[in-house]
């Protein structure tokens, strides 16, 4: 699987032609309005789209043929088993070991609040909302929170807590990870680091390298907190259901997919479609994204789909962010295929026109649909009036935090080291691996296509003289041109030229590629130069002028590719990947008719991993070296405060192989990493 052959190109002819450019740094912008009408940084979010709108399309058309109840059975079957592998799959149930910290009563309803452990050691923080004016057992309901900071305390999810009770089932709200009292990551005085979606992302993408994610340690806590509002002898197991908006509205629509005890499920403010949340607001944090989702055909109207026929509501508001024209789509087809079930009247959906939020018009109605199927009583209530808790009154911990409560507590960050830790070993235990092997997994995981590389260079003007650019010495002249492959996102490159005794260009070519842009570096340049090499600097897809337009509060934390990595990651094709074909082409190009100059290889920053892969699947690469760039995806797992690794994250990837096994893999040819990046795994606790 090695590429060795090479597509004749007289790479250097190309460069020598020509366009007058400005003054640096626009000099060295390539793109200009050569991008189709497409603005430069979302050429590569328009790219990913069209590539996902083709398994969208696919999808419909498999759905549209179900015709009967077997087909439409055995469709949900391989769903079931599609979605369970890609969140990760489950550990065997380990003991609750629940504990009752404190009661409280109130009128109508009591709440105790509890203490329960989803794994060995790893604490959840909860409230149990219990009926007093109706005998037991009662029906339970699951209550999974929205994004709020103070998790369960939040008022919405007491309001619908409290009007569950009210009438006649006990409900169970507990707080996610990240919020509450359940921050995975602390600081040495015990405070949170960072929370809500931004901890849930940067624990999803460690998660995602060991084979788990965000998504699959929120599901399993939902699923043991359904272990334990069953167990209540209060509460009838037969009769369990489930309502949650906005984040909780996600678990909600997880949990009724996956959780085959509920009965009855009204998500409310997060069922649309991928397809126009991509087309709005694009994906959101890492628990609501799943490797090769879309690639698979996972849309959210199957998250019913998989439960069907059992009652389901969509609560939905006007004016969400998660598109109504969406929502409205993911209904017609739940409601067409319960429908076919036998089952229509079991589907339904409420729309009130506000914005986002579990308003009270949305609660009365995931309640009145509750009450319905789980109590027997179709009277339609009313909301009552109600008294909230404080945040203190409903605390569950001394401290506030349950990693400081419990010393011995294990936090989600501890869970992926401890995976990562056990992986490591399995690698180092698999002797008789080839390196043939290493190639397929590293193809499989990455999505490269060695079949896709053919392109073609377009001049973009004529030469820049020396004097045009004195941060590059010394420099005969740099040349701007476009890397174009049929479909691909365009590839803006520059050849600079160092000086030549007889006038002829020097073998050694150095394609260079960096996170910082294709010359963010003038001073390594110029010392190539130096040497008499030629360095090609090429901005992969992502980088340089094809970066996303910054986003300030995820920024810090994942840098500007955000989106896009979800966006490629649906399409289990991570962008690691894309940016190796990228390289590959232009090595393609550097082989010019008659020659085959020395090929090497330098990548900054998020280059490194990329530089890396490419070395070891093309045999014509005679060096390469890493710059400030990770040097093993088990640091960036051990490390919850890992930043802007989402763009270097291929999930699953820990289970097959890590950054030393392709270095090992490039051997004899030479590796040089150069001031390397290596997460501390210190953080929190």
């Amino acid at each position: 699987m090695i590429r060795s052959s090479y597509t004749s190109w007289p790479l250097l002819s190309v460069f020598l032609c020509s366009v007058a450019l400005a003054d640096e740094p626009d000099a060295l912008r390539v793109l200009g309005d050569a991008t189709g009408g497409v603005p430069s940084e979302k050429l590569l979010q328009t790219y990913l789209i069209g590539q996902l709108r083709p398994h969208f399309e696919a999808r419909r058309a498999e759905v549209a043929k179900i015709a009967t109840p077997e087909e439409f059975y055995q469709r949900q079957q391989r769903l079931r088993k599609d979605l369970l592998r890609i969140v990760g799959g489950f550990p065997e149930r380990s003991p609750l070991n629940p504990r009752t910290v404190g009661r409280m009563e109130r009128e109508g309803y009591v709440i105790e609040k509890v203490i329960y452990e989803s794994r060995p050691r790893h604490h959840v923080t909860a409230n149990l909302y219990l009926p007093r004016d109706t005998a037991p057992p009662v029906p339970g309901v699951l209550v999974p929170c929205g994004h709020s900071a103070n998790g369960k305390a939040a008022e919405p999810y007491q309001a619908i807590a409290i009007s569950l009770a009210q009438n006649g089932m006990a409900a169970l709200v507990y707080d996610p990870i990240g919020q509450g009292e359940r921050h995975q990551v602390l600081d040495e005085a015990g405070k949170p680091v960072v929370t809500g979606t931004t901890e849930h992302t940067l624990l999803g993408v460690g998660g995602w390298l060991v084979g788990t994610g965000a998504a699959h340690y929120r599901i399993w806590d939902g699923i043991r907190s359904m272990d334990y509002l069953a167990s209540r002898p209060e509460v009838d197991p037969k009769r369990l259901g489930c309502t949650g908006n906005s984040g909780g509205g996600t678990m909600t629509s997880y949990l009724m997919a996956i959780d085959e005890r509920i009965q009855a499920a009204a998500p409310s403010c997060y069922l649309t479609t991928l397809e126009r949340l991509f087309d709005t607001i694009g994906p959101q944090d890492a628990e609501q994204n799943h490797p090769g989702q879309v690639a698979l055909g996972i849309e959210h109207a199957d998250y019913i789909a998989l439960r069907a026929p059992k009652p389901t509501l969509m609560c939905v508001a006007t004016q969400d962010f998660f598109d109504i024209d969406g929502a409205w789509a993911t209904f017609r087809e739940a409601k067409g295929l319960y429908g076919l079930l036998g089952h229509g009247e079991r589907m339904d959906i409420f729309e009130y026109n506000d914005k986002h939020g579990f308003s009270l018009p949305r609660r009365q109605a995931a309640m009145r649909f509750l009450r319905r199927w789980l109590v027997g009583k179709d009277d339609n209530p009313d909301e009552r009036e109600m008294t909230l808790s404080t945040d203190a009154e409903l605390q569950c911990t001394k401290s506030g935090e349950a990693l400081v409560d419990f010393e011995d507590g294990v936090s989600v960050p501890d869970l992926v080291r401890e995976r990562a830790g056990e992986l490591s070993q399995q690698r180092a235990q698999r002797k008789d691996r080839t390196r043939e092997q290493l190639l397929a997994d590293v193809l499989r995981l990455t999505g490269v296509r060695l079949d896709n590389l053919a392109g073609r260079i377009e001049p973009q003007g004529e030469p820049v003289l020396a004097d045009r650019l004195p941060s590059f010495t010394p420099l005969r002249s740099a040349h701007r041109a476009i890397l174009r492959r049929e479909g691909e996102v365009p590839v803006p490159l520059i050849s600079f030229l160092p000086p030549a005794k007889d006038g002829s260009v020097q073998a050694t070519i150095v394609i260079y590629v960096s996170d910082g842009g294709k010359a963010a570096d003038s001073e390594t340049i110029s010392e190539l130069l130096a040497a008499g090499k030629t360095v090609l600097a090429i901005d992969v897809r992502g980088f340089g002028e094809t970066a996303a337009a910054h986003r300030p509060n995820r920024q810090g934390h994942f840098g500007s590719d955000f989106k896009t990595s979800l966006l490629a990651i649906h399409l289990n094709r991570p962008l690691l990947g894309q940016r190796v074909e990228d390289v590959l082409a232009a090595v393609d190009a550097a082989w010019k008719d008659g020659g085959k100059p020395p090929i090497e290889l330098i990548g900054v920053g998020a280059g490194g991993p990329v530089v890396l892969h490419a070395a070891l699947l093309d045999d014509r690469i005679t060096q390469v070296t890493t710059v400030d760039s990770i040097r093993s995806w088990t640091d960036v797992a051990g490390d919850p405060l890992a930043e802007n690794q989402l763009t270097n994250c291929v999930p699953f990837v820990l289970q097959s192989y890590d950054l030393p096994e392709v270095v090992a893999g490039i051997a004899p040819r030479k590796v040089i990493e150069t001031e390397p990046v290596r997460s501390d795994a210190t953080h929190g606790k």
